[in-house]
């Protein structure tokens, strides 16, 4: 395989500018141009992108490189028999997603979230004494350890919370005190004050947190889903929420995205809503221009590229 025309889809502009990824990689050999669904994408024989088009299939594209983790837009079997490469950018995240989960519950704890909506109306209100805790000592559950669970585990031991989580195999983790197999997801989250949901979204795990988890917690955790909506049954959510089974949630992820207006997440109190934004910040693009330059050399040397998918 030779690369030599590298196209950065216009779609990233839902992260960052395509133009400061363009300027990151213009040492590159390949010549580096942004393109838009239309425009000269027959030209290129690799692709960075946000979203998918069928188009990329007919595009005669040699590698695809997605700017995401995620990795279910993408058609695997058709990309495969098609010939096309796909990677991803998973390992990027872990810092980001991390310091996001860490902030949701330090919003929820010391109750930050119901005083930043009490500026607008300029209301003076202090919470009930037995509402703000501390983190420390609190017990949190990871489910899913690969880099976000681990971004969000390493930083809640930080803090003293003591930490625990579900993978496929029970093999320990750094910063987990005690790790759950995946059959053992009930008895993990029973105990938890919070439950961060951090896996990827397969067959496995879609659904993963549905009526039967929800009401496995205890009534006074708070449920943080940065993985996937389809991971979690929404009507679930809503439900054990509504009927006080749990305490409240934090959600940059959905099952239709944006949120739809008349969601009744956006009004219900103990719960945090974020625009899938949870891994958004300023060096995004550096990240990816690294991810890129680095199997951009994997592909001169014939060496297997990083985080490929197909």
């Amino acid at each position: 395989m030779q690369i030599s025309h590298l196209g950065i889809h216009e779609s990233v502009e839902a992260v960052f500018p395509p133009e400061q990824l363009r300027e990151e990689l213009s040492a590159l050999d390949p010549s580096v141009a942004v393109v838009g669904d239309r425009d000269a994408l027959a030209d290129c024989d690799a692709l960075v992108t946000f979203a998918y088009r069928e188009s990329f299939l007919d595009a005669d594209l040699e590698w695809i490189h997605s700017i995401q983790a995620g990795y279910d837009r993408f058609p695997l079997s058709e990309l495969e028999e098609a010939g096309i490469i796909l990677t991803n950018s998973t390992g990027i995240h872990g810092t980001s997603v991390g310091e996001t989960v860490l902030g949701t519950m330090l919003e929820i704890a010391r109750r930050l979230h119901a005083f930043a909506r009490q500026q607008a109306p300029h209301e003076w209100n202090r919470p009930d004494w037995d509402e703000p805790f501390t983190l420390q000592h609190e017990p949190i559950c990871v489910v899913g350890l690969g880099t976000l669970g681990q971004g969000i585990a390493k930083r809640a031991d930080a803090i003293g919370m003591h930490v625990t989580g579900v993978r496929r195999s029970a093999e320990s983790v750094p910063h987990v005190r005690t790790v759950y197999a995946n059959d053992d997801l009930h008895e993990a989250i029973s105990d938890a004050r919070f439950v961060a949901l951090a896996t990827p979204l397969t067959d496995e795990t879609e659904g993963l947190m549905g009526e039967a988890e929800f009401d496995a917690m205890r009534d006074d955790a708070y449920f943080i889903n940065v993985a996937r909506g389809d991971c979690a049954d929404q009507d679930a959510l809503v439900a054990a929420l509504r009927d006080g089974d749990i305490a409240g949630a934090a959600l940059d992820v959905f099952e239709e995205e944006p949120l739809p207006e008349d969601s009744p997440l956006w009004d219900m109190d103990d719960v945090i809503v974020t625009p899938h934004a949870a891994a958004a910040e300023v060096d995004y693009y550096r990240h990816i221009a690294e991810l890129v330059r680095e199997n951009t050399l994997h592909i001169d040397a014939d060496e297997e590229l990083t985080n490929r998918v197909v």
